[in-house]
């Protein structure tokens, strides 16, 4: 540090030493407090004193008490030093991940069953956190991961990147929505495939995973595969389900998104498929400290 054009060789060590003085009110009890023995104590103060060009404590009286130009001094550099201490009091606590923001996205059939747990409990140890949830399909999801828009994500499989790990953490089967007045909901005989009318299935848009999956199974029919009722989203799917409007084929968390007795799962007996869930992290940047945490406690 230089004041004056010269050389001071004043550092952080020399300001928390007076300060210690100052507050305990003796050179031997701020020696302590600062883990270093009392005649190194004198030699900082000494230091700092050639430095001023007057002294800064009067040795004479007991306590020692600053001199005027001792406590002008003391009085200017307080709140920098409270202000630096605080300043790394936030730095350990980011770096503990108590602090900061977490952005997280999910496909909304994930929300409830996996994702609400983990941050019911991240944000019982971590409040001060801001978090927030992002829902979205796979694809978008992987992509905003990858480029750094959100830390984590929880969703079926996206294609494959070098920018993205992807993780398998769950396997959820699929089977028929159906509202709850439906016929093949109020059946007692097993449904199949060949039981479901071409004509009242709800297909979801060819952006979601979902529907890359019934495209692409090999047990399904074509018949089944495509028609005229269309959706944008599972949300609109399942309004439409709820109405009557017809059926859907989607993974069992898919149909328990809004946990409506309207609408009931209804297991296929033939139609042997699986959305597998994925937790979708970075592969090129490690994770923030908070997002670590998150990490490690949904894995846990």
């Amino acid at each position: 540090m230089k004041i004056d054009a010269e050389n001071t060789n004043f550092n952080l060590r020399h300001l928390r030493a007076i300060h210690a003085i100052w507050a305990e009110g003796s050179f031997a009890r701020a020696a302590d407090r600062l883990g270093v023995v009392p005649s190194a104590l004198t030699e900082t103060v000494r230091q700092i004193e050639e430095i001023a060009g007057g002294s800064l404590f009067d040795r004479r009286s007991r306590p020692p008490v600053p001199t005027p130009l001792g406590l002008a001094f003391l009085k200017d550099t307080a709140p920098l030093l409270d202000a630096l201490d605080q300043s790394l009091t936030r730095l350990r606590a980011q770096a503990r991940g108590l602090h900061g923001a977490l952005r997280l996205g999910a496909a909304p059939s994930a929300i409830t069953p996996l994702i609400a747990p983990a941050i019911a409990a991240f944000r019982a140890e971590h409040p001060q956190v801001i978090l927030t949830l992002h829902d979205d399909v796979a694809e978008t999801l992987a992509t905003m991961v990858a480029d750094g828009r959100l830390d984590l994500a929880v969703a079926g499989r996206a294609r494959s990147s070098p920018d993205l790990v992807q993780t398998e953490i769950a396997a959820d089967p699929f089977g028929l929505a159906c509202c709850a007045e439906h016929p093949l909901a109020r059946r007692r005989a097993p449904v199949r495939l060949a039981d479901i009318d071409p004509q009242e299935l709800i297909h979801l848009g060819t952006e979601t995973g979902s529907s890359r999956l019934l495209a692409a199974h090999p047990g399904l029919p074509e018949t089944l595969k495509t028609g005229p009722l269309r959706s944008h989203s599972t949300i609109a799917q399942l309004c439409l389900v709820r109405a009557g409007i017809g059926v859907a084929l989607l993974p069992r968390n898919a149909v328990g998104l809004f946990n409506d007795p309207g609408i009931v799962f209804v297991p296929v007996s033939d139609l042997v498929l699986e959305r597998k869930l994925y937790l979708l992290s970075p592969a090129r940047r490690a994770l923030s400290p908070t997002a670590e945490r998150f990490r490690t406690l949904f894995l846990g």
